[in-house]
């Protein structure tokens, strides 16, 4: 599907280009929102998926640059540039080592742009305090478009297939993208509630968390009709984390507020109950009597630890897991999933990742690549549990949010990975979780 964007006149693009040289989030927050923009990619299986969000990204990464080459940006801290670097090291490595370098390019290129390129250039993006509310807003923003659309699907049964019936919530994204809606959802949810606990005390501005109560309260209904286990877990572990972070006491009173909303959601007017309760119970049973999708999350988590033990250093290659799984995988493992709704009728998805973001690292980049991006994850997690600047104890959240998203993002890659149109997001999540944690100077007449 080809993007068509209207031309803008001369006098408009002159304005706007200063514009965002002086406030480069609005690039950032323009890569959020476009992933609300439907890409109309029906096949899985091609090399590469280029979105709206991603020609943002792209361009947020080149007007860094150019401020870096004109020196409007101040210099990045070492252990950023060895968090960020070490990545790039592991994927090269890989890369040369592939058993196929030519695929393994094009995974390179993906990786540096995920997890280097895009993060690093949100980062220096996020030069005050106004910069981060621009993009969390954003994330706010873009989960209330689709969770409108996704409560419209599941309400007038118009959405993805679940249990033969048309109504799991997907957004703009469609069934072959069913985690998508429940991915910008989440995100939404845990920058509102992030906003709203930075707003309380003195100083706070009560409308703003008021209005951000409310615009989490409401995507609670989207996500649960998303039917998505995995983004329920997420939140839920990085609600808990988020509440313990501004006050223990609030962690009470919004589990039991959170029971009484679902009682009477649920209970009282029945909105999704049968559905939701038999997911709620089906991850009790994950262990014991695994459904197929589960079963076969198993069969791929296995593939991917008997591809690392042949490729232990440096490990097969970015993108070479699809090529070697049917070498390796157990007999039991399905050779697709299932996706149907009204635009594509139905459809066998292949499985070509193993669903787990640290199996596929260590399978494709091997204990280098492991290693590489667990200094990453933890070193951008303990640096925000580190820092309080601009958490509860005042105005704004931002930090909060950050540690928010994090957690969501590392919980959630223990049963997926990358790939889909909101991968750019975990770049932005990655960007924010930077700036709140190593805290690089403001530039000369930044806010701080």
């Amino acid at each position: 599907m080809a993007l068509t964007l209207p031309a803008l006149p001369r006098p408009a693009l002159r304005r706007a280009l200063p514009a965002l040289a002086d406030r480069p989030s609005l690039l950032a927050a323009a890569t959020v929102l476009l992933v609300c923009v439907p890409s109309g990619e029906k096949d899985v299986t091609a090399a590469a998926h280029v979105t709206a969000a991603d020609v943002a990204s792209l361009a947020l990464v080149a007007l860094t640059a150019l401020n870096l080459l004109r020196g409007r940006l101040p210099a990045l801290s070492r252990a950023t540039c060895v968090l960020f670097g070490g990545i790039v090291v592991a994927a090269a490595v890989a890369t040369v080592g592939s058993i196929d370098p030519a695929t393994s390019i094009t995974g390179f290129v993906r990786l540096t742009q995920v997890f280097v390129l895009v993060p690093a250039a949100v980062l220096c993006s996020l030069r005050d305090r106004t910069d981060q509310r621009l993009v969390l807003g954003s994330f706010v923003l873009a989960a209330q478009i689709q969770g409108v659309v996704g409560a419209k699907q599941y309400l007038t049964h118009t959405g993805a297939s679940y249990t033969g019936q048309p109504i799991r919530a997907v957004g703009t994204f469609g069934a072959l993208d069913v985690m998508a809606m429940s991915t910008v959802v989440s995100y939404g949810l845990l920058a509102a509630l992030a906003l709203a606990l930075g707003e309380r005390g003195a100083g706070g501005d009560v409308r703003l968390r008021r209005a951000m109560f409310a615009a989490a309260a409401f995507l609670v209904f989207p996500l649960a009709v998303s039917f998505s286990r995995g983004s329920w877990i997420a939140t839920g572990v990085a609600v808990t984390v988020l509440l313990l972070r501004a006050d223990a006491r609030l962690l009470v009173r919004g589990a039991v507020l959170g029971l009484a909303a679902a009682v009477v959601l649920v209970g009282g007017l029945g909105l999704g109950a049968s559905g939701v309760t038999q997911r709620l119970s089906s991850i009790g049973s994950v262990s014991a009597a695994p459904d197929q999708s589960v079963s076969d999350r198993y069969d791929l988590w296995a593939t991917a630890g008997r591809i690392w033990q042949d490729h232990p250093v440096h490990g097969a290659g970015p993108k070479a897991f699809p090529r070697l799984r049917d070498s390796r995988a157990p007999l039991r493992l399905s050779s697709g999933s299932d996706a149907a709704d009204s635009t594509i009728g139905f459809q066998r998805e292949p499985l070509l990742s193993p669903h787990n973001m640290y199996f596929l690292v260590l399978s494709e980049q091997g204990l280098i690549g492991i290693t590489a991006y667990a200094a990453l994850f933890l070193g951008l997690l303990l640096g925000c549990l580190r820092h309080r600047h601009g958490s509860a104890a005042g105005p704004g959240g931002t930090t909060l949010a950050a540690l928010a998203l994090l957690t969501w993002v590392l919980v959630d890659f223990l049963y997926a990975d990358i790939g889909g149109t909101t991968t750019v997001l975990t770049s932005v999540v990655l960007g924010l979780a930077a700036r709140a944690c190593l805290q690089t100077p403001a530039i000369r007449g930044a806010d701080q």
